[in-house]
């Protein structure tokens, strides 16, 4: 059994141009991964081999039944009530895969977004497909639980298409990777690391092979004016134009020359070499190298003269039953801070607490960790109201991000990790004091993660970063916050 993708091109309605030209691929038994840049179409290319959009052109054959785990967590399943109801020996072994509590079924809008990313990858595989597409499934999962989603796909016996920038993910789990370069889509063993490692590698010989060609071109060209300016010569030296009308001697010496044809040679060399400097020159010309991008984002906001960015009085923080017991805290103007800890252990409490506790001087700026639909609308409007100058800087922090600005006034085939860099962006302009930042990682393709970690890293104010990505955090952060539980209560603890 296989799923065969077909020359599949599609265009969004009102979109100025494809999200998809072309595009053929094979996927057989087990998982294939997805890889690209926000923005170059692996969330479309994905909805079309779960056929749940049709393209404008090409086939996606045989007919299989498929499901679909989308990346954002925020909708619940449609069937969640049916997992919810079966006590059956598929819903329990579902139920031990991904270490699901019953009460969850019953709570989806107050759970946080890694137990509810957990119930949806839970119903997708309930359905049992022949194709099962995940779109980036680790998004909000604490690194535990990571664990326990990894296990469970790769217990999943059909074809599996997987759209992620967990690189640990996609090297323990997928066979081969379709990678998107440049708008050229190329199947590639492996994983992340293999299929990025022999992509470097034909990158290398790419770039070697031109440099050879370009090298071949100029050396001809530089011959190809030598024998041209030797033509001229032997043009100039047969013509008697310029003889003395007594001068029988010499218009003899030119006959014979032309007679023999003698006089041709430079000239036949030259026209040879010309034809050598084409071919060369269309050589080089075919030699394609695939851009490498270096992502990085300009500096952007200030430190706050007041003494503090945040100040967290020692009580318990609730949210319905649920309460989590926090120390006294500050962070200071230029401290930067990291807050961990595992799924629905309260950090999203700490960071309302956080966010409430600025001084009125201090600038902040916010992105969440789960971005709705309403938040698209609100932040393309918003974009539009801006200056030139101020819209200017924002498209040009996105474009640092390597996504194509253009597409974003687009808006309507925006992808989450577009729409999360058009958020930090519009934050950013803003010259903040203190940037809070929920999951930043979640849809950024490993680029995009780059820059981001290298921008963290030289902010010159205070920071208060939610994340599982422990790269991230050692790279950007001093201080460390982690909520855990126990005997069953949580607390705030600094490490």
């Amino acid at each position: 059994m296989q799923l065969n993708l077909t020359s599949i091109s599609y265009t969004y309605p009102g979109g100025t141009a494809p999200a998809l030209t072309d595009v053929s691929a094979t996927f057989p038994v087990g998982w294939t991964g997805i890889i690209g840049d926000n923005g170059c179409g692996k969330s479309t290319l994905a909805r079309i081999a779960a056929r749940l959009l049709q393209p404008d052109a090409g086939s996606v054959s045989p007919q299989l039944f498929s499901a679909y785990c989308q990346q954002d967590s925020t909708q619940a399943p449609p069937n969640l009530a049916d997992l919810a109801s079966d006590w059956g020996q598929d819903g329990q072994r579902i139920r031990r895969l991904l270490h699901l509590e019953d009460e969850w079924f019953w709570r989806y809008e107050t759970l946080s977004g890694g137990q509810r990313k957990r119930l949806q990858i839970a119903c997708a595989l309930f359905t049992s497909p022949d194709v099962l597409v995940m779109d980036e499934p680790t998004n909000d999962l604490d690194a535990v639980t990571r664990d326990v989603v990894k296990g469970a796909l790769s217990n999943f016996g059909g074809i599996g298409i997987l759209i992620s920038h967990d690189r640990d993910l996609l090297d323990s789990l997928v066979g081969q990777s379709l990678v998107c370069e440049n708008r050229r889509w190329v199947m590639r063993p492996g994983g992340y690391s293999k299929a990025s490692c022999q992509a470097e590698s034909e990158r290398a010989s790419a770039l070697r092979q031109r440099e050879k060609a370009a090298h071949e071109a100029k050396r001809l060209k530089a011959e190809a004016q030598r024998r041209s300016e030797e033509a001229a010569r032997q043009r100039g030296r047969r013509s008697k134009r310029n003889l003395a009308k007594g001068d029988s001697d010499g218009r003899e010496k030119i006959g014979r020359a032309i007679v023999s044809g003698k006089d041709g040679v430079a000239g036949r060399l030259s026209a040879t070499m010309d034809r050598r400097l084409a071919q060369a020159e269309g050589a080089l010309a075919g030699q394609f190298v695939a851009k490498r991008y270096e992502h990085r984002i300009s500096v952007f906001g200030e430190a706050t003269r007041a003494p503090f960015v945040a100040h967290l009085e020692a009580k318990a923080l609730r949210a319905g039953e649920f309460a989590i017991e926090v120390p006294e805290l500050w962070i200071g103007p230029t401290e930067h801070v990291v807050l961990t800890g595992e799924n629905g252990t309260g950090k999203s409490l700490v960071v309302r607490a956080a966010l409430a506790s600025a001084p009125e001087s201090v600038r902040m700026a916010f992105v969440p960790q789960d971005v709705g639909v309403g938040e698209r609308e609100r932040a393309l409007g918003q974009l539009r109201e801006q200056s030139p100058e101020r819209r200017g800087r924002i498209l040009s922090i996105v474009a640092q991000l390597n996504s194509d600005p253009d597409r974003l006034l687009d808006g309507d085939d925006m992808s989450p990790g577009e729409l999360r860099k058009l958020l930090l962006a519009e934050q950013l302009v803003q010259e903040p004091n203190f940037l809070v930042l929920d999951e930043p990682t979640n849809h950024l393709d490993v680029g995009s993660i780059e820059a981001l970690q290298r921008m963290l890293a030289d902010f010159p104010g205070a920071v208060l970063l939610v994340t599982h990505d422990r790269q991230l955090a050692d790279a950007v952060t001093q201080t460390a916050w982690h909520t855990e539980r126990c005997d069953g209560i949580a607390k705030l603890c600094v490490r």
